[in-house]
């Protein structure tokens, strides 16, 4: 009876534990997945299928001050304007009041902070003339314009 109950005891704890804690491996991908899903863009409003150009613009602080390299920049709808840190901390703002009766305006861009740091801005807008800011050096010339062409 002994033996048959140690049996039953190892049987039940080898079960118990093919059971229990899965592969951390198995654990991630599931939880990528999960992110994935989430994070999934809403592909009702995007933009009209064409393969845009990307546009680079440097975002810098150096001896000659803060700026956007270049700040006069020309896109379509559709292509992408990509933000690069070379140096400082910056960002690139479409505020409504510098852009009136505008619409479609992307939100202000994250604080970009790590050198060689990239954020993608999908332009949007509709066709004209778009005035954009770095927040905290606006006030130091850090301003730029993006034409949107049809």
């Amino acid at each position: 009876m002994r033996r048959m109950s140690l049996t039953l005891v190892s049987i039940s704890l080898l079960v118990l534990a093919a059971c229990g804690e899965r592969p951390q491996a198995e654990r991630d991908g599931e939880r990528d997945a999960e992110r994935g899903a989430e994070s999934a863009p809403d592909e009702s409003h995007a933009p009209a299928e064409r393969e845009g150009d990307i546009i680079e613009v440097k975002l810098i602080t150096d001896e000659q001050g803060n700026r956007f390299e270049p700040a006069q920049l020309e896109a379509e709808t559709g292509d992408l304007i990509r933000l690069v840190l070379v140096s400082g901390v910056h960002n690139m703002h479409f505020l409504p009041d510098s852009n009136p009766g505008k619409t479609d305006l992307p939100p202000a861009s994250e604080m970009l902070q790590l050198p060689g740091q990239t954020l993608d801005i999908p332009v949007t807008m509709g066709p004209g003339s778009y005035y954009f800011q770095c927040d905290p050096h606006a006030a130091l010339g850090m301003v730029g314009r993006l034409e949107v062409e049809e």
